[in-house]
């Protein structure tokens, strides 16, 4: 049986094909009034009426597009739909562009490997349920399945490099809004850019199924350059989870809405969050790299700060960063992480090993829920303090430091991109609150700012704010080094040094004996 001239919605419909599956396509109207219109298959006046409500209000394309972007609310049977789609793209290619012995390539891209199997669960699920496309299966392992028309559906975390060099058929990129990488801060521009020339050769379909999230990246860009635009090769949707999942608990969305507006607008209705903006560009944070230093040696001229992130070990990495000051300069010296999971104990012992090369007694960190932190670290004769600042204060105290080029940063790549993938947020009380992506981490990057942020300051003035102790000078530096020899060689005098007051005023130097 041939399958090359099926239409998508006859075998959405089809109990022997991707309706076996699916299962009653009354409920999945508007998703197929969509990808007839992306194809340019006729549509009825009921089709027309849907399209034109979540195609902000644009002509259906007269030709079959080149990509479709649909940008919808949770719940709304996104990854369902990708497995269907990527299912129908495989079973019905056309094989003639293809050479002899080469294998057309359906590739699923996803923002994990946990999320990339989702989908591949359904792809299998529609391929084993229906009687003719069971059939077709020749192989399968846990990330490709191979069918005997010479095609082959892969799942892949969304990754630029490892999808270079195949044959690509249709591209699906599920949840791209939500992509990220340390590597970069646009992995979903990268990936894009990658697979284009794949499909431009096969004349494929690159097809986006994504929530909303930030105002910024490759779907905002699509949909500010394409929704309601009669584009002839792009196709762009968006409506909230009721237009494409009319069976979902409508309280369940109003609760969202009261908990928090904005982001019950991008979950549910599907907008673009207006709150959210990049808390420094990655290129700025690399300019602060020292290239090729990872670790820097203790040396003894200088006095050390650590800074601990702690984690009970289940999910998040536990963190630790030291640095210390060169005049203005904040610089890093040392990061530690260990990722989950792993012993807390275990940890503490080792990190005690790193402050001690250091001479480092004390360590400020977050106040974790939890007296094992201060109790462990107290085993390891390792004072443990509570810092006054909460992780989004470390963020923006360390900001002013990062933008003026006065820190001095390990070459870490998980470093940069955590620092680039935080994210500054308007709270409603219109305080601003900085934290990771969603999705991302930012274990090293609260570790190593924390510890530039809490290195004692040499200047004398903010020295003297810092709760009344002594200021610190740094007399190893080699121009103190200098300065002292002199003022060692120079002549009593009653005068007063430039640029110094006399003694602070907790100190009275007369009643020194």
């Amino acid at each position: 049986m041939s399958l090359a001239n099926i239409t998508i919605d006859s075998a959405l419909r089809d109990p022997n094909l991707l309706g076996a599956g699916l299962g009653p396509a009354e409920t999945w109207g508007v998703w197929i009034s969509i990808l007839k219109a992306a194809r340019a298959l006729p549509l009825t006046d009921a089709e027309r009426a849907v399209f034109a409500s979540v195609a902000g209000g644009r002509e259906p394309p007269r030709k079959r597009v080149r990509e479709t972007w649909t940008i919808v609310g949770r719940r709304s049977g996104k990854s369902r739909m990708a497995g269907a789609v990527a299912v129908y793209e495989a079973v019905t290619a056309d094989m003639s562009r293809l050479a002899a012995g080469e294998v057309g390539n359906v590739l699923v891209l996803a923002a994990s490997k946990t999320q990339a199997q989702n989908v591949f669960n359904y792809v299998r699920g529609f391929l084993e349920a229906s009687p003719i496309l069971a059939g077709m299966i020749e192989s399968m392992t846990a990330d490709e399945i191979r069918l005997s028309n010479r095609t082959a559906i892969c799942i892949h975390t969304a990754n630029h490099r490892t999808i270079r060099g195949r044959t690509v058929i249709a591209a699906i990129f599920d949840e791209s809004a939500f992509w990220r990488s340390e590597e970069s801060s646009s992995p979903d521009v990268e990936v894009y850019r990658a697979v284009l020339p794949s499909l431009a050769t096969t004349n494929g379909m690159l097809i986006g199924i994504s929530s909303p999230y930030g105002q910024k990246g490759l779907l905002f860009n699509k949909h500010a350059q394409s929704f309601g635009r009669d584009d002839g090769s792009v196709l762009v949707v968006q409506a909230g989870t009721k237009v494409f999942n009319p069976t979902i608990d409508a309280a369940i969305i109003a609760k969202a809405h009261e908990e928090d507006p904005e982001a019950a607008l991008a979950e549910w209705d599907g907008h673009f969050r207006s709150d959210l903006s990049t808390f420094i560009d990655r290129g700025i944070v690399e300019r602060l790299v020292d290239v090729g230093i990872h670790e820097r040696p203790y040396d003894r001229k200088w006095k050390y700060t650590a800074f601990c992130d702690p984690s009970g070990g289940a999910h998040d990495s536990m963190t630790l960063g030291v640095s210390h000051r060169e005049g203005d300069i904040a610089v890093l010296d040392c990061i530690r992480e260990v990722r989950a999971p792993f012993d807390p104990g275990s940890v503490v012992s080792e990190f005690r090993r790193a402050l001690d090369v250091y001479r480092i007694t004390s360590v400020t960190g977050d106040r974790y829920a939890g007296s094992w932190v201060s109790d462990a670290f107290r085993k390891e004769g390792i004072r443990y303090i509570a810092s006054e600042r909460s992780r989004s204060e470390i963020y923006l105290d360390a900001l002013p430091l990062l933008m003026s080029g006065s820190a001095a940063l390990l070459d870490s790549t998980r470093l940069v991109g955590q620092i680039a993938q935080l994210e500054r947020r308007t709270t409603r009380s219109g305080r601003d609150q900085v934290d990771h992506m969603s999705g991302a981490s930012d274990d090293v990057a609260n570790a190593a700012l924390g510890a530039l942020v809490h290195v004692p300051s040499t200047r004398r003035a903010d020295a003297v704010s810092q709760s009344f102790h002594a200021p610190v000078v740094n007399l190893g530096h080699a121009a103190m080094k200098a300065k002292a020899r002199r003022d060692k060689r120079a002549p009593p005098t009653n005068n007063t040094r430039s640029g110094y007051g006399g003694p602070p005023p907790w100190r009275d130097e007369r009643n020194t004996q």
